[in-house]
């Protein structure tokens, strides 16, 4: 059985373009990671405040993958405490358009969960 960092790197698996970008970030917390990058560097800390319903463990974990498939960097500073930065690489800002326009979508779905919850 192939891993899926296997799959990834031998992308000839897909069977789309689009299974390819969702394996990426597909996970329900990899874009809202993504898209609070777009606003600079962060740490983890500030990740996890900005995103307060992911658990310690599923960012490190979703922060890993980013970083595995070199969407986002993370950058250790030798001291003590631990201080630990991520921010997006060339490659995770050209996802900087996709981003926005979801956030836009998301927009017109919150706007008529509202309404429709007012009905």
């Amino acid at each position: 059985m192939k891993s899926k960092k296997t799959r990834r790197i031998n992308n000839f698996h897909y069977a789309c373009s689009v299974e390819a970008a969702l394996d990426v970030i597909g996970n329900k917390w990899k874009g809202v990671i993504l898209y609070h990058l777009l606003g600079g560097t962060k740490r983890f800390n500030e990740l996890r405040r900005i995103i307060p319903s992911v658990t310690q463990r599923m960012l490190t974990l979703q922060l890993r993958e980013l970083e595995q498939d070199e969407v986002i960097t993370r950058k250790v500073y030798p001291q003590v405490p631990p201080k630990v930065e991520y921010s997006l690489t060339k490659y995770g800002e050209s996802l900087r358009p996709i981003l926005q326009a979801l956030q836009k979508w998301g927009k017109k779905v919150m706007e008529k969960a509202q309404v429709a919850g007012q009905s």
